[in-house]
């Protein structure tokens, strides 16, 4: 029989174990706990008393600078949504000044190495010829005198005011100024470039510019970052990272790449702010490193392409590590912008001219311009020649602008003053019709010279000697009759040729956004302006085109154009719209600018444009222009010029299709004679415009993306 307090035994037992494992269980956490809480304690006591100094120093060694960053660049695209300017991605070299530290020099040393074993170019404005004799490359920066404790020392300075170094070197103590060699010197002593009383080389000439630089941007230019190198390869970065060069940052960033060969003119370039526009451009919030437009489309229209920069608080540890960011306000992106222009019909024209002039002789060669524009002043295409790649610009540039000869930079179609010849004479004629001088039937005598003046030096002869008999205006215009126009434009007077010239923008800005200049309609005026006397027999050859008229290709093109559209005389523009960045909605649509309007009289606009349809069905003209699908109106023009003696420039203006003109154009050929010629050239733009229209390949394929 079993004992029930055996039982009640083996229970007390248990309870007792478990009571006892519990215990240690408990004692084994405190333990733990303990342990743990003293190891946080021991880091404690080393982190503020043992080691605390140290972090402190530390601590306030990390630096919060505000950084200004660039926003993404809008692209830019042709009438028909084909993109001619976008953005790329790729590598930039900044500089960091105080992470360099002690070390500054060797590690700058080092990256010039890299750079001429890699090819690869970086940014030196120090203004200083490259080579020597060493001459100043811009204005002359200048040295003051500055008192310390150490005595009277000089402060080298460029001639904006911006501090660059100190020395102990006087400048001309009668002009203020410090001559080249010294100021390299002085420059190259205060970098520490060479010892306190040594003499630069020429290859510390590289090292000093990039001193220079940094020096700039540490001091004055609000901490901005030094960009060094744009654009720099895998290989040289590869390089940079192997030699572990403090303060030497690779960074992403975005470039322009132009995906067309043409319209270089027009679509402008970018670059670094130019010293004189720092002011505007931080007024604007544009941080100083950034790229903006310096030419072109680009510089036009550089607000809407740059988009708002950003600012980001950016903090550095003692060595110059970035230990942590944050943005303040993130960039936005820059809207896109959407031209008149039309890239295929821009590439025809510059690919004709450039066809035109290879023909030439070769000693006869020289550069052509062009303009064609549409009836409400929308530039569809803006080309001169010789032209440039944009593609390939930077590694053509010491080319471009050391050839004086044909200087290829300048726009002529913009910026070339021509004197308009026989071109001019349907602004004559209007003139003379709605003015009543005239009338569409009267003829005018043509024997071959003018005689009304009784001076045999004041009797000039028609280009047709024989002379052309009795001439209307619409003949007159066919013919070219210089006697007509010399009578007429001597009855009208050169007080209303002139008036009726400016109505039609001649001698005007036409509103254009790129860079172009005014020219001048020759009268009383332009010759006191130029120190000339005015006599009357000049408004004879004003009458013609000659004189001390210059107009620009452009400005001769939105005169046909206005012209043949009944008088309306708007401004020309390159603007057709903008779209957001993410091309999601069009921001603006460009309104055409009516200038003014000009009170031409049907039947005297019919008189002008027959003359002008008459001439394209000459024996001449006609080869050229039969075989395009629509009727053309045309005029030669041929001009001496004012700079070289015995040379003329020939012209070429046209509108089409003759009963509803959409399209004028202006052609001009430098040192040439043969204006006839230039019908072939006008053929075929025209040939390429209506074959497919004004809105060439507009098509778009499957699969892509409208724009």
């Amino acid at each position: 029989m079993n004992n029930p307090f055996d039982h009640t035994h083996i229970q007390e037992e248990r309870a007792e174990r478990e009571a006892h494992r519990l215990k240690l269980r408990t004692n084994l956490l405190i333990a733990l706990f303990c342990a743990v809480l003293g190891g946080f304690v021991a880091v404690l006591y080393q982190t503020q008393v043992v080691h605390g100094d140290g972090y402190l120093v530390s601590t306030n060694n990390h630096i919060a600078q505000p950084q200004q960053v660039d926003s993404v660049r809008g692209e830019i695209l042709d009438s028909c949504g084909r993109v001619l300017v976008t953005n790329e991605v790729g590598y930039n070299v900044e500089l960091d000044w105080d992470a360099m530290g002690g070390q500054r020099n060797e590690i700058l040393t080092r990256l010039l190495e890299i750079c001429r074993e890699e090819g690869v170019e970086w940014t030196d404005t120090m203004p200083l010829t490259k080579t020597a004799p060493w001459c100043f490359t811009s204005p002359t920066p200048f040295s003051y005198q500055d008192t310390t404790e150490e005595g009277e020392i000089v402060t080298v300075a460029t001639a904006l005011g911006r501090l660059t170094a100190k020395c102990k070197v006087i400048g001309d103590p009668k002009t203020d100024r410090m001559p080249a060699d010294e100021w390299y010197t002085a420059m190259c002593r205060a970098f520490g470039v060479v010892e306190k009383d040594g003499e630069p080389t020429q290859e510390d000439r590289d090292l000093a510019g990039v001193l220079y630089e940094l020096n700039l941007r540490q001091r004055e230019v609000s901490y901005s970052t030094y960009v060094f190198a744009r654009g720099v390869d895998i290989s040289f970065i590869t390089k940079v990272k192997e030699n572990n060069l403090a303060g030497v940052r690779i960074e992403t960033a975005t470039s322009r790449k132009y995906e067309t060969h043409y319209a270089a003119h027009v679509l402008g370039y970018t670059g670094a702010i130019d010293d004189t526009k720092m002011d505007y451009y931080k007024e604007l919030g544009y941080p100083m490193n950034a790229e903006v437009g310096r030419g072109g489309v680009e510089l036009a229209f550089e607000e809407r392409l740059h988009g708002v920069s950003g600012k980001r608080i950016i903090e550095k540890d003692e060595d110059g590590n970035i230990i942590s960011q944050q943005w303040e306000t993130a960039p936005e992106p820059g809207e896109n912008v959407v031209l008149t222009l039309d890239i295929a019909l821009q590439s025809t024209v510059e690919d004709i001219l450039a066809q035109y002039v290879a023909r030439r002789p070769e000693e006869d060669r020289a550069p052509m311009a062009a303009a064609v524009v549409d009836m409400s002043g929308g530039v569809l295409a803006l080309a001169s020649y010789p032209s440039y790649d944009m593609t390939t610009f930077w590694d053509d540039y010491n080319d471009l602008v050391s050839d004086t000869e044909l200087t290829p930079l300048v726009n002529r179609a913009t910026q070339g003053r021509y004197a308009p010849g026989s071109t001019f004479k349907m602004l004559t004629s209007i003139a003379a019709l709605d003015t009543g001088t005239i009338t569409v039937n009267e003829r005018v005598p043509c024997n071959g010279r003018y005689t009304f003046y009784s001076d045999a030096m004041s009797q000039p002869w028609c280009w047709l000697r024989s002379g052309h008999g009795l001439e209307n205006v619409s003949r007159a215009i066919t013919d070219s009759c210089d006697i007509f126009y010399y009578d007429v434009g001597r009855r009208t007077t050169i007080a209303k040729i002139t008036e009726y010239a400016q109505k039609f923008g001649l001698g005007e800005y036409t509103g254009i956004e790129i860079p172009e200049v005014k020219g001048h309609v020759a009268g009383p005026e332009t010759s006191a302006a130029y120190n000339q006397p005015w006599y009357d027999g000049d408004t004879m050859y004003a009458a013609i085109g000659q004189g001390m008229n210059e107009f620009t290709p452009l400005q001769l093109a939105n005169y046909v154009a206005t012209l043949v559209n009944g008088g309306s005389h708007y401004a020309c523009h390159l603007l057709k719209e903008y779209k957001a960045s993410d091309y999601s909605t069009v921001t603006e649509v460009f309104e055409p600018e009516l200038l003014n309007t000009i009170d031409i009289q049907p039947e005297h606009l019919a008189a002008v444009k027959k003359g002008m349809y008459d001439l394209s069905k000459t024996a001449g003209m006609a080869r050229f222009f039969d075989p395009l699908p629509v009727e053309v109106g045309c005029k030669t023009g041929t001009a001496e010029t004012q700079s070289k003696a015995a040379s003329t420039n020939v012209l070429f203006v046209c509108f089409a299709p003759y009963d509803d003109p959409q399209v004028a154009l202006c052609i001009v050929a430098e040192d040439d004679d043969n204006s006839t010629a230039l019908g072939e050239v006008a053929a075929g733009i025209l040939a390429q415009y209506f074959a497919t229209g004004s809105s060439l390949s507009t098509a778009t394929g499957e699969n892509t993306l409208l724009r």
